[in-house]
């Protein structure tokens, strides 16, 4: 056929393949951060409140401390405190999301991870979690220098 003119093969922004080619590595690495902090405190949360329903108590790391045995811990009921744990799953959810726009290059995952940081705040004091804050220190720098190169 003449006049026909292909280019279907020719690579777009939106192709996921080229799309993702282009993200800064700074993007990736706050990604990262955001999975590992995810995977390290939202999903044993999830045990953890389990935990808690059925034997009444906070299991200990090691013989150091409680685990999520913060200020909240001792005026909430285990059952008021397990919901927490379940909310606090759930915050880390939406901070693991944002690591995944962002790994694919959108801002809208930045702007999910850094929106997040104060609602993570209020668990980080409930639960006496100490490094959280560091994390999220690494974040949101990763994430400014991701920033000019993230796409809308």
């Amino acid at each position: 056929m003449t006049g026909v003119h292909v280019d279907r093969d020719r690579p777009r922004a939106t192709d996921p393949v080229t799309a993702t080619a282009a993200v800064p590595g700074v993007a990736r690495g706050a990604a990262v951060v955001c999975w590992v902090y995810a995977a390290g405190y939202g999903l044993p949360a999830l045990p953890i409140a389990a935990y808690a329903l059925r034997e009444r108590e906070l299991p200990w790391l090691g013989d150091l401390f409680p685990m999520y045995g913060g200020p909240w811990w001792g005026p909430l009921s285990p059952e008021a405190f397990a919901a927490t744990l379940v909310g606090y799953a759930g915050v880390t959810a939406a901070v693991a999301w944002g690591g995944w726009l962002m790994w694919r290059g959108r801002r809208s995952g930045a702007v999910l991870a850094v929106a997040m940081i104060p609602i993570e705040a209020v668990f980080w004091y409930g639960y006496a979690l100490p490094i959280p804050p560091a994390l999220a220190l690494l974040r949101v720098g990763l994430i400014a220098a991701a920033w000019p190169r993230l796409r809308r």
